[in-house]
């Protein structure tokens, strides 16, 4: 789900993009008719892409499913998403970890405890990207660049924000724990990394002061993980969160959170498995189920293994009377759209459906995602709704409007104070026919109102919009990026143009806080967390004129898929890179203090030259590859001179295809002994022998056909014999997977036996690793929980497999470790093996049956892809607290 684009600006990825325009002055909402000032080419023609594959989706009632805890949806969810990105990226993050079953709650608990037990080797990580990272650098304007849209420095997605009025901020990233200033944001410090869990579903301080952790990331996109529970910290300016923090017992593990409502002496969790409550003064004792509309799909019922069971007691937020704290509203539904979709209430002691409510949608048609807030003197409650009809009807958005109730009651009477034709004429920067505000509503909410106004809001969708006079206008002081607006310019100079900064796109999450004696509103998206003063200064057009980034660099949330080492040639040492969610391709040169982003949108695999770091090819989504050979450096020349571009794009013919041919993250490789000679997998499994030097799709060879309905998963190669991992259907209705092997030369080539229920299991496969010596001796990584935790067929046990017949047989070699997902895997020079998992990196010594955590001080999070740099250094690219490394030769010579 983070960075903007031109023509890959959506590539951002599993999020929402949100827009919402205000009624504006001038004529800045609108793209320039003059030349130099248009966005970049392909900009334009991206986002019309996306709004004809979103029309195709919604006419073909194509399910596009993203749910962290489950499986495919069982309803129709095509619509007002991005479906090259958000969606799909949140399926098949979800169905690497689910099929080919259900996962049972407190797997990831589980795998945690025998993590605590497990000895260490010697040797601690190294943070390599507690940097800043600067997504405008003007040293990366080349073509494929998301340089000078305005966001700035970023990190990785925020989920959760909390402030108070003495500068203390407390930011929540969505798989990298919880972070806190002491300075009104900036000079960030870790404070729950001893947790179980670092997905962040939301947070909130409460009218004593504390601090209250909801775990499990608050969106339905499946990049998330779920979560352990609801901590508190009852001293959150100096303490840190400790596993015995945790309010309740173990009823809100492997959950999802999306808001935490306090009422009275009671706090509310809307989560993915309905509505519970706790008291905020007792902490012991269990979590009370107020209400799941389909309880027979809770685990422990009698429908608990049904693929549907995640998408059956959705609650999205909770909103209580300020006249009558008894008096509760309930939020409830699946944003794919579901027969209990609604709003409910608690009458005469069962909870009831409302109806007539006003303008406020009640029926379950037009109920998905909701989201409440309330004025501080109770004069006030908006809502902001998601229609599932509207989503899967209308290309544009799915934004069926914003509410409010003057009364200030739950139950209205509600009148619409936005939609989404609103938002669009009132400065957004989308405009684009398929792209506009609201297109992913499901994805991106927020709302705030001013403590001392409540006719002041601001609004969070793919933008950040604001009204000051209760709705009846709105402008958008935080528009989705700079480039269809006529002061924007790529000159490096001006960064921007003369735009004025803006915040990354898709929003999450919001609060308002003092520090210095000026109030603050801070916003949190896929580019981390920004801020301007409550009642800031805007342009001609509504857009802010002071927003600031607070990703200082001592905040590190950046959720890599990939990591690329090579020597840097120019300044010394290694360039390292890496492939992000919605926030590009990083680059990290030898001598930089900040990262630049040579590459825009989202980034996936990627493979980088060992002996020179500036040789990089860079995959976006579905196969859609670049290559450069000078790091991608470029002052924007290429602009007026298209000859001056020096980033290609070079993706194979599956590309076409999106999903049909190609995973959202794709894999590609080298070969192993030639580093000329590179692999891609689609449906196809694609050769190229030109290395670096490719200029063109055309020159790939296709060598096998995987078969109709397959996509590869994993890829790797020695010496020309290549290995290649797919599955179809992925998800968990009819999950099957499979192993072709044969050579670059496309002879061969042959699909290998792996029966249901024998050694490899029937999960999904996503790693190889060769052994430079042996190109038949071959280890496999597989994801997902055995079957003490999936319910499926044959689910099976292990996590790491050896062959040494070219995968004819295998030998399971998980011994101890825990069951969790496992990612990637590594064969170390002393002949070791390195194990990334979504927990930990693991370690396993020559000759040893056991393993071992490698290291210390590497965070709890899930470490997607281990690399050996040519520095001799292990590279973790971790998907939440960005890359670690560690130096693997002090392990050398250790045999058990």
């Amino acid at each position: 789900m983070t960075p903007h684009r031109h023509r890959h600006r959506r590539r951002y990825a599993a999020c929402v993009v949100l827009s919402a325009a205000f009624a504006l002055i001038g004529t800045q909402s609108h793209a320039a008719t003059d030349p130099q000032h248009r966005p970049r080419p392909w900009h334009a023609r991206h986002q019309a892409d996306v709004g004809r594959q979103h029309s195709h989706l919604v006419r073909s009632g194509n399910r596009m499913t993203a749910l962290t805890p489950g499986a495919d949806s069982p309803g129709k969810d095509g619509g007002s998403d991005e479906a090259e990105n958000s969606a799909e990226a949140s399926a098949q993050f979800t169905e690497a970890r689910t099929a080919p079953g259900v996962v049972a709650p407190g797997a990831y608990g589980a795998a945690w405890r025998q993590l605590q037990s497990m000895p260490h080797s010697d040797g601690d990580w190294s943070h390599v990207t507690r940097r800043p990272y600067d997504s405008d650098d003007p040293r990366y304007r080349d073509i494929n660049s998301n340089s000078s849209g305005g966001a700035g420095y970023v990190t990785g997605r925020i989920t959760g924000i909390a402030a108070d009025d003495q500068g203390y901020v407390y930011a929540g990233g969505a798989n990298g724990g919880v972070f806190r200033s002491r300075t009104g944001g900036g000079h960030w410090q870790p404070i729950a990394d001893s947790l179980p869990s670092l997905s962040t579903g939301t947070l909130g301080l409460d009218h004593s002061g504390r601090l209250w952790y909801a775990t499990g990331e608050s969106n339905t996109g499946a990049t998330s993980f779920v979560g352990t529970g609801v901590y508190v910290l009852a001293d959150p300016r100096h303490g840190t969160f400790r596993p015995g923090d945790r309010v309740g017992g173990p009823e809100l593990e492997s959950t999802v959170i999306h808001a935490l409502r306090f009422a009275g002496d009671s706090v509310w969790a809307a989560t993915s498995r309905g509505v519970w409550s706790h008291s905020t003064k007792d902490l012991s004792g269990p979590w009370t189920l107020e209400f799941a509309p389909n309880p027979a799909y809770l685990p422990g019922g009698s429908l608990a293994s049904d693929p549907a069971a995640p998408y059956k007691n959705i609650a999205n937020d909770i909103a209580v009377d300020p006249k009558d704290p008894a008096k509760v509203v309930l939020a409830v539904g699946w944003r794919g759209g579901d027969t209990y979709n609604g709003l409910y209430s608690k009458q005469n002691g069962t909870w009831q459906r409302l109806s007539s409510l006003g303008d406020l949608p009640s029926g379950s048609a037009d109920v998905g995602n909701v989201t409440f807030a309330a004025a501080a003197d109770g004069s006030r409650l908006y809502a902001v709704d998601q229609s599932p009809a509207q989503m899967n009807s209308n290309p544009d958005s799915g934004l069926k409007g914003v509410y409010v109730s003057k009364s200030g009651s739950p139950t209205g009477p509600w009148t619409q104070i936005a939609d989404y034709p609103k938002l669009k004429a009132s400065g957004s920067a989308l405009q684009t026919a398929g792209y506009m505000p609201g297109i992913q509503s499901w994805y991106n909410q927020f709302l705030q109102v001013d403590p001392a106004d409540p006719d002041h809001v601001y609004l969070g969708l793919e933008e950040v919009y604001e009204t000051k006079n209760g709705g009846t206008s709105w402008i958008t002081p935080g528009p989705y990026w700079n480039f269809t607006f006529p002061c924007w310019s790529v000159a490096p100079a001006k960064r921007t143009g003369d735009c004025f900064p803006t915040t990354h796109s898709d929003q999450h999450a919001v609060a308002v806080g003092r520090y210095h004696g000026r109030t603050w509103v801070y916003v949190g998206n896929d580019g981390g967390i920004y801020r301007r003063p409550l009642n800031g200064a805007v342009d001609s057009g509504g857009h802010a004129k002071d927003w600031q980034s607070l990703a200082d660099g001592t905040i590190d949330t950046l959720q890599y898929y990939s990591v690329g080492i090579g020597r840097d040639r120019t300044y010394g040492g290694v360039s390292v890179t890496g492939g992000l969610q919605d926030n590009g391709q990083s680059m990290l040169r030898g001598r930089d203090r900040v990262m630049g982003s040579n590459f825009g949108g989202d980034g996936a695999d990627t493979i980088t030259d060992p002996a020179n770091g500036c040789n990089i090819a860079q995959e976006y989504v579905y196969l859609d590859m670049w290559v450069t050979q000078d790091c991608g450096v470029n002052n924007g020349a290429w602009s007026t001179d298209p000859a001056k571009a020096t980033e290609y794009e070079v993706a194979p013919p599956d590309k076409d295809l999106g999903g049909a041919g190609a995973r959202f993250i794709a894999p590609i490789a080298a070969d192993a002994k030639n580093t000329g000679t590179w692999i891609a997998g689609g449906r196809h499994v694609w050769v190229q022998n030109k290395g670096f030097a490719i200029r063109s799709g055309t020159e790939w060879k296709n060598v096998f056909d995987l078969g109709d309905g397959h996509v590869a998963t994993a890829v790797a190669a020695s010496g020309g014999r290549v290995y290649v991992a797919w599955c179809g259907p992925c998800n968990n209705q009819g999950f099957t997977r499979g192993i072709a092997v044969g050579n670059a030369d496309g002879t061969g080539w042959h699909q290998l036996a792996l029966p249901v229920n024998g050694t490899v299991p029937n999960r999904y496969l996503s790693a190889f690793e060769t052994d430079p010596a042996d190109p038949q001796h071959v280890f496999l990584a597989v994801n997902g929980f055995s079957r003490a935790w999936t319910e499926g067929p044959g689910a099976g046990v292990g996590h790491v497999f050896e062959s040494r017949n070219g995968g004819a047989d295998w030998t399971d070699i998980s011994a101890n470790l825990p069951d969790v997902p496992a990612d990637s895997v590594r064969l170390l020079p002393d002949g070791g093996l390195a194990l990334g998992t979504d927990l930990a990196v693991f370690h396993r010594a020559p000759d040893s049956g056991q393993w071992e955590v490698l290291g210390r001080a590497l965070p709890t999070t899930a470490a997607l892809q281990v690399r050996l740099g040519p520095d001799g250094r292990l590279y973790a690219a971790t998907h939440g607290r960005g890359i670690w490394s560690f130096d693997v030769r002090s392990l050398e010579g250790r045999r058990d």
